[in-house]
Parts: structure tokens; sequence; C-alpha cells
């Protein structure tokens, strides 16, 4: 059995979450992950800058970011494998989604589907990385049916 939270971090509304959780159940069994624990925290664009000053030494807001725990050697050891903390910024994932000319659904699930995959040591550092893991993104948000327009 999995455990995953989905936290909203920000005072708004967001009608679009309840999709993503089923989006995350769907993409857990796609990638047959099974008795794993991670988080998904939404989160402001002030936010999201602060964590990825302070972790990342970037001095600006981004749209994702993973704290993957088994990155090394000493991830915790429980009776389930605890993959690590996504954080999704809503503001950058408002104006991408206007950007891009598509849903805040796609976008959200989207940014998503690419943090698990960080969280399961997925990357995109060079080409061939990143063919890998944008097709995967990109079969499973079709799979699930969630298109770009």
């Amino acid at each position: 059995m999995n455990y995953i939270e989905l936290v909203k971090n920000v005072d708004r509304d967001i009608k679009e979450l309840e999709e993503v959780n089923s989006f995350i159940n769907f993409a857990t069994n796609y990638l047959k992950l099974d008795n794993i624990m991670f988080n998904v925290i939404i989160v402001d664009n002030e936010e999201i800058h602060r964590i990825n000053k302070e972790y990342r030494n970037i001095d600006r807001p981004t749209d994702v970011i993973s704290f993957a725990l088994e990155d090394d050697d000493t991830f915790i050891k429980i009776d389930k494998r605890v993959l690590g903390d996504i954080y999704i910024s809503i503001d950058k994932a408002i104006e991408q989604s206007k950007e891009y000319g598509h849903s805040l659904l796609r976008e959200l699930c989207f940014l998503t589907i690419h943090g698990i995959l960080h969280l399961l040591g997925y990357d995109h550092m060079n080409k061939e990385e990143e063919k890998i893991m944008f097709d995967l993104q990109e079969r499973i948000l079709k799979e699930y049916g969630v298109k770009r327009i």
C-alpha cells in the first residue's frame, strides 16, 4: 500500500487538486510502485523561491523541486520505500499553463509526474537521459488522458 500526501500550503481554491490526486494514483500504478511514501506540496512563488535559494543556491522561483531521499546510501529504511518530497509552485503552474496554452490540470499533472520521476532517479542532464525521462512523462500523461491543449 502506498502513502502519498497531497498538501496545499496556499490560501486559495485549486479545484484541479482532486484530479491531480487521481493522476498520482494512476502514475504510481503505471510505474508499478508499491509500498512507497512521498509528498506533493503545493506552495506559492515566494516559498519555492526561498526553498530554491536555500537548498539549490538559485535565487529565483521555479516550477517544481524534488527532494529525493534515495539519492545516496543514507536514505531512511522503514517498512515503506520513502521517496521524498515534491514542491510545486501554483503561481508558476498557472503562469506556464497560460504560456503553453493548456489547462492548469495538465500543467499540475506534468509537474507532478516530472517530480515523481526525479524522486525515482530519472534526470535530464544530458540528451539521452532527457529523452528517456520526457518520453516516459508524455506516455503517462497521454495514457491518463491529459492533453496539451
